[in-house]
């Protein structure tokens, strides 16, 4: 049995994973727009933006299916946080690692909140949205992954590119 509180929370949750992938979609197309020379990191960034779309799509349609109203404060907050992130990003010498390095931390924050959502899910007995958490839930795992197994790559890339005086590392 569900009670009304925690009804509450799980629809209050779903209005944050839409805001969190708006916020995340903004992020990822900022980061991907200014690399240049890591076209690997690139094509993965402009994947996940895709599936972040598709992500966003989904949520939504389990909002409306629950007569949910989207959060539009919370998207914009959190495309402005977004967008704060990428400009502060601009002037760091090492923007690409702390990029991946953000990207990575922002990734299994979106874990984190799907496993909750697909326990508050479960507890409301919202079996139909529980299939579609999940599904969302292993794309971020998968992102997540792919960061982390990438990372060193990266990171020798990038001091490879920081020692040519004629290179541009950051990017």
């Amino acid at each position: 049995m569900t009670t009304t509180s925690a009804l509450s929370h799980y629809h209050d949750w779903l209005r944050d994973a839409h805001a969190m992938e708006k916020q995340a979609e903004t992020m990822l197309e900022q980061m991907a727009k200014r690399l240049e020379n890591y076209p690997q990191l690139r094509a993965r960034i402009e994947q996940h933006i895709e599936e972040t779309r598709q992500q966003q799509s989904l949520l939504e349609s389990i909002l409306d299916r629950h007569g949910i109203s989207h959060s539009s404060v919370k998207d914009v907050m959190g495309k402005m946080a977004a967008m704060g992130q990428a400009f502060g990003g601009t002037f760091a010498e090492d923007e690409v690692v702390k990029g991946a390095i953000s990207g990575y931390v922002f990734e299994n924050a979106e874990i984190g909140s799907y496993t909750s959502l697909i326990s508050a899910a479960t507890r409301a007995g919202d079996q139909e949205s529980v299939a579609i958490l999940k599904q969302i839930c292993e794309q971020e795992i998968a992102m997540a992954d792919w960061m982390l197994t990438h990372m060193p790559e990266l990171t020798d890339q990038f001091l490879l590119r920081s020692e040519d005086p004629d290179a541009k590392a950051k990017r």
